[in-house]
């Protein structure tokens, strides 16, 4: 056309410009405006717009917004290509602020400038502005319209307002494969991946049909719901619709079976991509992460590398975890080390997985030292040395960490929370956990099902059963965690039947008891001296649930045979188990010796603990405390006399105690603490009155025995002392 000298007229400009916006041919595109302003088209308000729109597109936005604003008409068109382009460019503020000014100017609103508003206010999540634009669609009728309408579904759905997701989308005159999707994706974001399933199901039965991105959405609603079989449907239906090839499509079913934990299937669809991305290579890093495959998840950081795959902070992420898995500060440090050399060694998300490693390896010092050094506003990093403290058993530090994060303005999240709420239960601080618990609940976070659980068994724990017992009620949905928290908590206070009740509810509610559960409920029928029940109960992990026995069962049934029919009986069983019997288990065998004053098995459990553990000193004193019971004065002396030439010391007991919201700390034989002359005086005046009620102390009680068996009233006193407050 150009050859023949034919000019082209303002369609063919329209068009023309157009393609070169489509192709994103910026070069081309000013060619093309060269003509126009040769041919002085590039006055006419159709290719003037058409002009905007196609320097939008090609990322050239300056460009774009200099030649609308020296145009010299402009229309609804002309407002509206100006708005996408903004968007297009991620200038939201900017592209809203141009939609105020065209209603100022009084000109009507085009349905590409409703669908580009919208998609800023969904990617601000400006939640007010979006109701106020979707009011204002609605009084100009174009809420209804398809392209619209599902940008108005999407923006909701992407600020988690699924109340206003749902009314918009059951409001659509017809229900289009885009906007199901944009319904999906928000129902996955907000986990609620059954629903997603039901809307995917809404979508295959009604024909409406589904791409790429409706198949992405549901394999992560599979992955949300652990639904292993259902995916397996979706991906033969992927299949069957040729849209498997998809490299997202690949991706998403990567990450399904991963979280199912289907490694095989992850690992086949992995190595049958013919094209992989980053977020493939994550995926599958990813799976064997969350598979416990910590070494292959090291190895496959080393494989990505070498196709020359850029990791990013996921990648190392998921790597760095693994690291934590094996404990292995070596690997972990190399690791590190390549992120710091890649940049990102100041991440947050890197950084807070690093303190979370160096936790896991028991160096807490340094984690510490890390989060000192990140500061700053970052939750994550927060969670990890929170999390850290706990794991490490230092629920004071947790807490003091806690205290130290709200103080700076950060807002604590359902991790946050669970986790101080689990260091409460430690130690038993019921005021500072109904603390959190209100806080909880002004944030409006009771519904979720981590936090409710994890208060049931902080209430527990605490000796308050009936508001664990409350909480667990109130409890919008009851997973075994929570199950377990009651039986154990019942079982730990000595409820057994009432554990028992709690635990035959749990198998008529259809909840699958896991290893934990069978432990609590044999604790249970050891503390009422139910011996058929527990035989039943352990018989019925294997026939029913098909789980196998572990160490911490036997030792269970170990306690309750012994107490029900003897130390003879219970040594029997130990000879008769699968599986060796390990230090715990002889020592709770030595222990019921004492009840029953049986020097032949004590000798016999205490030789075999030292076998197992020979640094044991509390071996020592529970075998001398069986010659005491026995009144063996001189096998006593002899015990406690090997114990000193072992050098071994006897860990002095430490109890807490929680007083008008401050906690004290005990020692056995502690006299530093400043009320230490009360609490002694208390104590003395409590044995007397013990006497005087006809209780008399147990000859174990007293911690050293000369050569003529003589013994110290006032170590017991001493031992006692750990009981002691205000």
């Amino acid at each position: 056309m150009a050859r023949r000298g034919v000019a082209p007229d303002r369609t063919t400009l329209a068009v023309l410009l157009k393609a070169c916006g489509g192709l994103e041919d910026l070069a081309l595109g000013v060619q093309i405006h060269a003509v126009a302003v040769k041919t002085g088209l590039q006055m006419d308000v159709r290719a003037g717009s058409a002009l905007v729109d196609m320097y939008g597109k090609c990322r050239s936005l300056e460009d774009a917004l200099r030649f609308f604003h020296g145009m010299g008409e402009r229309n609804s068109v002309s407002w509206g290509a100006a708005i996408a382009g903004c968007v297009q460019n991620e200038q939201y503020t900017r592209g809203l602020e141009l939609f105020v000014q065209m209603q100022r100017l009084g000109l009507g609103v085009s349905q590409p400038a409703y669908a580009s508003v919208f998609r800023s206010c969904a990617a601000i999540t400006c939640l007010s502005t979006a109701r106020q634009l979707h009011a204002h669609a609605i009084k100009n009728k174009f809420s209804a319209d398809r392209v619209v309408g599902t940008a108005i579904v999407d923006v909701y759905a992407k600020a988690d307002s699924l109340v206003d997701a749902r009314r918009a989308f059951f409001s659509l005159p017809n229900h289009t494969v885009q906007a199901c999707n944009a319904m999906m994706v928000g129902l996955v974001r907000t986990g609620l991946g059954a629903e997603a399933l039901q809307l995917f199901q809404f979508m295959t039965r009604s024909g409406i049909g589904f791409d790429v991105v409706s198949l992405s959405g549901v394999f992560s609603a599979c992955a949300e719901v652990k639904g292993y079989f259902q995916g397996l449907q979706v991906h033969c239906l992927a299949i069957k619709s040729g849209f498997d090839v998809d490299v997202c499509v690949r991706n998403a079913i990567l990450d399904l079976y991963g979280k199912c934990k289907a490694l095989v299937e992850a690992y086949l669809v992995f190595q049958e991509m013919e094209q992989r991305d980053s977020v493939s290579w994550n995926a599958i890093i990813a799976a064997l992460e969350q598979n416990e495959c910590y070494e292959d998840t090291i190895a496959y950081l080393n494989e990505m590398l070498h196709y020359g795959m850029e990791p990013d902070d996921f990648t190392y992420g998921s790597v760095l975890k693994a690291c934590a898995g094996l404990q292995s500060l070596e690997y972990g440090s190399v690791v590190h080390g390549k992120a710091i050399k890649s940049g990102l060694g100041l991440d947050a998300f890197v950084s807070s997985t690093v303190v979370d490693m160096y936790c896991k390896c028991g160096m807490i010092t340094e984690a510490q030292k890390l989060h000192d050094r990140i500061g700053g506003q970052e939750l994550v990093s927060w969670n990890s040395i929170i999390s850290g403290f706990s794991l490490n058993k230092q629920s004071e530090e947790a807490q003091k960490f806690f205290s130290e994060m709200l103080d700076i303005g950060v807002k604590p999240d359902h991790f946050t929370y669970a986790t101080v709420l689990d260091t409460c239960a430690n130690l038993a601080t019921i005021e500072l956990g109904k603390q959190i618990h209100g806080q909880i609940i002004k944030q409006e976070m009771l519904g979720d099902e981590y936090i409710s659980s994890t208060l049931v068994d902080m209430y527990a724990k605490c000796g308050n059963m009936p508001d664990s017992l409350l909480m667990f009620e109130k409890a919008q949905k009851l997973d075994f965690v929570s199950w377990n928290a009651m039986i154990c908590g019942y079982a730990l206070h000595g409820q057994g039947f009432e554990a028992l009740e709690m635990f035959e509810r749990m198998q008529q509610a259809n909840v699958v008891p896991n290893h934990a559960t069978f432990v609590a409920v044999l604790r249970a029928c050891s503390h009422v001296g139910l011996l058929d029940d527990g035989c039943r109960y352990f018989y019925l992990m294997t026939s029913r649930y098909k789980l196998e026995p572990q160490l911490e069962h036997f030792a269970c049934m170990v306690d309750i045979l012994g107490r029900s029919k003897g130390p003879q009986e219970a040594l029997k069983f130990i000879r008769s188990m699968p599986l060796e019997a390990d230090a715990v288990i002889w020592k709770t065998l030595l222990s019921i010796c004492k009840i029953r004053q049986d020097v032949e098995v004590a000798e016999t459990a205490a030789s075999n603990v030292l076998r197992l553990d020979p640094d044991d000193s509390s071996v020592y004193i529970l075998l001398s405390n069986v010659y005491a019971e026995s009144g063996k004065w001189v096998d006593v002396s002899r015990t406690r006399r090997l114990m000193r030439q072992g050098r071994l010391k006897k860990e002095p007991g430490c109890s807490w105690i929680e007083v008008q919201s401050e906690m004290h700390g005990f020692l056995a034989g502690d006299k530093v603490h400043p009320r230490s002359r009360e609490v002694y005086e208390m104590l003395n005046n409590l044995i007397v009155e013990m006497k005087l009620s006809g209780y008399e102390p147990a000859s174990a009680l007293f911690a050293e025995v000369d050569e003529e068996g003589s013994t110290s009233e006032q170590d017991s006193q001493d031992d006692l002392v750990g009981v002691g407050g205000d």
